[in-house]
């Protein structure tokens, strides 16, 4: 399987469920006995966690080698976080990491894939594949298609 969930879509209600999610690294946070990877698809951001106490040595070490927009695939459960960040959907939950594989790795992108970025307009038209994955275009796109799926609705 895939994936079970989207990133956007676990809640506190799937708390102790197992899942599988898929994505693009976002950030890589790494405090030495912990790593926290936040996990983008185009549905929203989870947070996962690598810690010493609960997760193999092997498994701290892959996560740590992760860079920005692998893609990888994780199977893990549901935990409560320890700090709450109200500002994302997901931010009462957290994936407890127990399988950690690298579907594709990448090179560092020329500019961070953020709703603000540091490239210039020069730098995100040359790598367009890239600053589609931001959420403002990303949003524009799926709007625009919406937009013009109704008119050839209301024409047809």
């Amino acid at each position: 399987m895939y994936r079970s969930h989207t990133c956007g879509e676990l809640r506190k209600t799937h708390i102790g469920t197992d899942v599988v999610l898929s994505g693009w690294v976002q950030k890589v946070r790494d405090k030495g006995f912990v790593v926290w990877v936040d996990l983008r698809d185009r549905y929203g951001i989870t947070q996962l966690v690598f810690d010493e106490e609960r997760t193999s040595a092997v498994l701290l070490t892959e996560a740590r080698k992760l860079g920005r927009e692998f893609v990888i695939q994780v199977h893990g459960s549901v935990i409560e976080r320890a700090s709450k960040n109200p500002q994302l959907p997901t931010g009462e939950i957290e994936i407890l990491v127990t399988e950690l594989k690298v579907l594709n790795s990448a090179l560092l992108p020329p500019f961070t894939i953020e709703d603000e970025t540091d490239g210039g307009a020069d730098l995100r038209m040359k790598y367009r594949y890239l600053d589609i994955r931001r959420n403002p275009v990303k949003e524009n796109l799926i709007f625009r298609s919406k937009v013009a799926m109704e008119v050839r609705n209301y024409l047809s």
